[in-house]
């Protein structure tokens, strides 16, 4: 008999699916927010609506010369992260006391996002050059654990 895919990475394996809305030119990244094994929000990194996306018009961050990790307020773009915290206030669901899936380490912004929601434990599965995040994940007793890069479907 066949196992039953874990309850971790069948979430990541989501939020793997859920980047593939992506917008961004540089990085796909997809998160969800899990709850007692329920999906309350789903979010991916791109312009905000009604607006021009990057795959339309290039990327604002490759036309500046800026690296990755660096100068978050240059792009056009938000982050999955962010993305998820907008659904979720949007469609007025609590957050609090959940966990995040994330296919990318949170950067800086996002994290101290997260921070403040309540999130328990943020899963991920690709580093990102933020020493800061983790630091600060660590100060405010919220878990992080790396998953590996799920396998296809």
């Amino acid at each position: 008999m066949d196992q039953r895919l874990p309850w971790p990475e069948y979430f990541m394996r989501i939020a793997y699916l859920v980047s593939e809305r992506c917008t961004c030119l540089r990085r796909k990244v997809g998160a969800i927010a899990v709850k007692e094994k329920r999906i309350l929000a789903t979010g991916y990194n791109g312009a905000p609506a009604g607006t021009a996306h990057c795959l339309d018009i290039g990327c604002l961050r490759d036309q500046l010369g800026i690296p990755s990790g660096q100068r978050h307020e240059l792009c056009r773009g938000l982050h999955a992260e962010q993305n998820v915290i907008i659904q979720a206030a949007v469609h007025g669901v609590s957050i609090s006391g959940a966990d995040i899936y994330c296919t990318t380490q949170p950067c800086i912004i996002c994290t101290k996002m997260l921070i403040n929601c309540g999130i328990k434990t943020i899963f991920y599965s690709q580093g990102y050059p933020d020493d800061l995040s983790r630091d600060m994940l660590e100060e405010a007793g919220v878990r992080f654990v790396t998953l590996p890069v799920p396998t296809a479907c």
